[in-house]
């Protein structure tokens, strides 16, 4: 009986879903905004070549662009000469802002949330972890930028 509770809990402890991982929705922005900066200044892509360049699909793609442009780091044109273009805010953007434009403020932990309710807070001993690990992510979101991921794409595709 032992063997199987071991085996139950570390299948269900191993399992893909896990509630650290960015959303789909995050990370097909990203992939989105690397790709755009790696095109010259004012060119517009249609959403089918966004698809194709992010792996995604284009019915879900186009509620992440939505929210990119609400965020001011893309801009979409209807027409014959329509598409999304990236923006100068877009470029010079942090993975951080693209992250949070699609998924908002990034928590590791529901008690570093803004006005937690946790009673445990101020006293339990992983708070002072989760804060640290959340600051070292949020530090290495930030200062990764749009423009220079789209440089080291091309430096590779070279």
């Amino acid at each position: 009986m032992k063997d199987i509770q071991e085996g139950h809990a570390t299948s269900t402890m191993n399992s893909p879903a896990s509630s650290m991982q960015l959303t789909r929705g995050a990370d097909y922005a990203v992939r989105i905004m690397i790709h755009l900066a790696g095109l010259p200044d004012n060119e517009r892509v249609l959403l089918p070549t966004l698809a194709a360049a992010a792996n995604a699909p284009a019915s879900f793609l186009s509620k992440v662009l939505q929210a990119l442009t609400r965020a001011g780091l893309i801009a979409s044109r209807r027409g014959q000469q329509g598409g999304f273009e990236i923006l100068p805010q877009g470029r010079a953007a942090s993975v951080l802002e693209v992250v949070e434009a699609i998924d908002g403020p990034i928590r590791l932990n529901v008690c570093l949330e803004h006005g937690s309710g946790c009673g445990r807070k101020g006293w339990c001993p992983a708070n002072p972890v989760w804060k640290e690990a959340q600051a070292a992510m949020v530090d290495v979101l930030r200062s990764s930028k749009v423009a220079e991921l789209a440089h080291q794409t091309d430096a590779v595709a070279q």
